[in-house]
């Protein structure tokens, strides 16, 4: 959970004032955060956390008043895709050692355990609304991730390096301008 703030907010928008976390603690327990005031691994509760929410909401340590979920940042999202109401938690994703340019700075769309964003649409909804841009989107359902966002056809040129046919010409053109100082080369999905 390393942010760059400026950076989330460039790619994902201002935190959104009229959105909150409410009963919301999905993070607490299912992203990795490596900060100097608190590490944890993924997949494990905040020693913080309590059934009431964060045992120290008013000294938390500093990545915890600055990370926001893209939920708290995308107005597009629908009201109900809060994490803890949707299933799925949506943040920005940084990778120190990419496998390929698309994976150092994307979007991570991760389905939680026993969530039915999937057959009740959430996770088409949420991923319509953040597959326009040029941004990676990974979906990942806690055993492998895939690549949603760009197309297949359109990743695989921007990883490869080959030349685009003219149809694709632009699109795949700006991306790799965009992603041009991440290595290329690697898998694009992984299990």
């Amino acid at each position: 959970m390393a942010v760059d703030g400026d950076l989330e907010t460039k790619l994902l928008g201002p935190v959104l004032q009229d959105r909150g976390c409410g009963d919301c603690t999905v993070c607490c327990t299912v992203l990795t955060v490596d900060a100097p005031d608190l590490v944890k691994p993924a997949g494990t509760p905040c020693v913080h956390l309590t059934p009431r929410g964060c045992g120290i909401h008013a000294i938390r340590p500093g990545i915890c008043r600055t990370w926001f979920c893209a939920w708290r940042r995308v107005a597009g999202l629908p009201d109900d895709a809060r994490p803890d109401l949707s299933g799925l938690l949506v943040s920005l994703n940084f990778v120190r050692e990419p496998q390929n340019c698309l994976e150092g700075v994307s979007i991570n769309v991760r389905l939680l355990a026993g969530s039915a964003a999937i057959e009740n649409g959430m996770a088409a909804a949420v991923l319509d609304q953040l597959c326009d841009q040029l941004i990676p989107v990974w979906f990942s359902d806690g055993s492998k991730k895939m690549l949603m966002h760009p197309a297949d056809d359109v990743a695989r040129l921007i990883v490869s390096g080959d030349p685009a046919p003219a149809d694709l010409r632009d699109e795949v053109a700006a991306w790799r301008e965009r992603y041009g100082g991440f290595a290329a080369g690697g898998p694009l999905s992984h299990g």
